[in-house]
């Protein structure tokens, strides 16, 4: 049996790039938006905006969200909706969980995580619509 390639498998839609450059900047964005999420929870929370601080808070999300790049194909799809976007974020959502409870101090209360699931979802997946947007007006 052959096992199917993010090409050939018909889940995975058409609108692939091989241009490193677009996926580059694709992850850098994902990943600012991780930092400002990150920002935004220690601004409602009152824990402080240092460089310290924000990374503790964005750490678990930013190696969930690199490892999803990876398990996700997203640097062949950085602009896809479904199923990449979606399972993406559901991975960085799910990965930073389990690192943020294992190995930090901070909370995994069922409000945060529905709180970082719509959060992140909308940060993540309104940049892909905006990329696909802009690649198609080119």
């Amino acid at each position: 049996m052959t096992e199917l390639s993010p090409n050939d498998d018909p889940a995975f839609p058409s609108q692939q790039t091989d241009r490193p450059e677009r996926a580059n900047v694709s992850l850098v964005t994902d990943a600012v938006l991780v930092v400002l999420f990150a920002v935004w929870g220690n601004i409602s929370h009152d824990s402080g905006l240092s460089p310290a601080e924000v990374w503790s808070t964005a750490w678990p999300f930013l190696l969930g969200l690199g490892l999803g790049w990876g398990l996700t194909y997203s640097w062949r799809y950085p602009t896809n909706i479904w199923p990449v976007g979606i399972f993406l974020v559901a991975f960085v959502v799910a990965s930073g969980m389990v690192m943020r409870h294992f190995f930090t101090d901070g909370g995994v209360q069922l409000s945060f995580v529905v709180v970082a699931t719509l959060t992140i979802g909308a940060l993540l997946l309104a940049r892909r619509l905006l990329t696909a947007a802009l690649t198609r007006r080119r």
